[in-house]
């Protein structure tokens, strides 16, 4: 079973940074996707970027491009999510998750999910 675990949420003012780190670990397979995912209060958990386990490939939602960036570290065991340019409504929890295609990761059908971080834009 792949165990997920997220850090690096914070608070922040709008205009600044963060980087998120999730740490995986168990058993995956090579074409597994992983990626992050956000849960504002009365929203619905949305997809946010993802990148393929070897790091060949990634893609980020479009409200988010050119802003954050998700990437594999060399152990292929991390994935992090640098985040510029934050604005308010980027507040939210982030999770990490891990799900066996790209498609499937961006349509949330993903089959773990960590346990969240918290993220706080203030303006």
């Amino acid at each position: 079973q792949v165990q997920l675990v997220e850090s690096g949420g914070g608070l922040v003012q709008a205009g600044g940074s963060l980087r998120l780190s999730c740490a995986a670990s168990g058993r995956t397979f090579s074409n597994y996707a992983m990626g992050w995912f956000r849960q504002a209060p009365g929203k619905e958990r949305e997809f946010v970027a993802a990148a393929g386990w070897n790091g060949d490939w990634t893609y980020n939602r479009d409200s988010v491009k050119g802003r954050f960036t998700i990437s594999r570290d060399n152990a292929k065991n991390t994935v992090s999510l640098q985040m510029n340019s934050l604005k308010p409504g980027d507040t939210a929890i982030y999770y990490c998750a891990v799900g066996p295609s790209r498609t499937a990761v961006v349509d949330k059908r993903v089959d773990y999910w960590g346990q969240g971080t918290q993220v706080t834009v203030s303006s």
